[in-house]
């Protein structure tokens, strides 16, 4: 009887170790609008090699001062988004978006194209090379702060390419980097996307999240907003978050405790994908 015991146990340790079975791919994007090659990670479900059906994608971008592989790294849980993607039988797309990009389309700098890379030159990459459901009612994106107002700023300008968008902890306010400590920094980094206007507060307003309350209620898009109740980039969510409600755009807002953390986001995370899979099942449904 000992001898079942321990085998049972060791049994249970085995499958607790495989507990995601999830596949990375690392996948290669030629950019043309930036004469430039970058890497995309690419997280695909258990259920992707032994199906031959379409699957959903939640494209999830990185914060400043990162890059494309961040969420599969800096997570206290190094499978988390491997475990979403089982979980929910989606694609999980992270792109690079260098350390500053803010994914805009620099008005100074042909070299930082990173709303044209995103809307035109990843997704196309990614729905010719796995079988999506290439079209916007299989299609989200979030991102965490530099990430969430990427997001939320690629889905109000091309609403036709998504069909929900969310963000953790975004930017939604760049203009609030310039009052902190390391203003002089943030300057200098934003340069190659804002040339000689880095410093300018209008120049960031111009490209911010908070501006654009009128595209967002046009598009009707179901959007899911957190941040944590410690973080910097609280008091512009807060605002956010008021301007939508004054509009009456329907969203889901949260604050929970927690700062600009990994910690935060890794928490954040499976709130933002149950939000997301209820859409996309949905529209699944409708589909058939």
């Amino acid at each position: 009887m000992k001898n079942v015991k321990s085998l049972i146990l060791a049994f249970l340790f085995c499958v607790s170790g495989v507990s995601f079975a999830a596949k990375v791919d690392t996948l290669e994007v030629a950019s043309t609008a930036m004469s430039k090659t970058y890497k995309a990670a690419i997280v695909l479900p258990n259920s992707y090699a032994k199906s031959k059906k379409t699957y959903p994608v939640m494209y999830l971008l990185h914060g400043a001062y990162g890059h494309f592989a961040d969420w599969l790294k800096n997570t206290p849980n190094k499978d988390l988004v491997k475990n979403l993607a089982d979980q929910y039988n989606m694609i999980i797309v992270m792109p690079e978006g260098e350390t500053f990009s803010f994914y805009l389309d620099s008005p100074v700098n042909q070299g930082s194209q990173f709303e044209t890379f995103i809307t035109q030159e990843v997704i196309q990459k990614v729905d010719k090379t796995y079988r999506t459901i290439n079209n916007k009612n299989g299609r989200v994106i979030t991102g965490l702060s530099m990430g969430g107002h990427g997001a939320l700023y690629l889905s109000a300008k091309h609403p036709e390419l998504f069909c929900a968008a969310g963000s953790m902890s975004g930017a939604v306010d760049m203009s609030v980097m310039l009052n902190r400590d390391s203003s002089a920094q943030v300057v200098k980094l934003m340069q190659p996307v804002f040339g000689d206007k880095s410093d300018q507060p209008e120049m960031y307003k111009q490209y911010a999240v908070l501006g654009m309350i009128d595209k967002i209620k046009t598009n009707k898009l179901p959007l899911i907003i957190d941040c944590g109740v410690d973080d910097f980039l609280i008091e512009p969510n807060k605002e956010l978050h008021r301007r939508l409600v004054y509009s009456k755009v329907d969203h889901d807002y949260t604050e929970r405790p927690g700062a600009h953390t990994w910690d935060y986001w890794e928490n954040s995370l499976p709130y933002h994908v149950l939000f997301f899979n209820k859409i996309l099942l949905k529209n699944q449904q409708v589909a058939k």
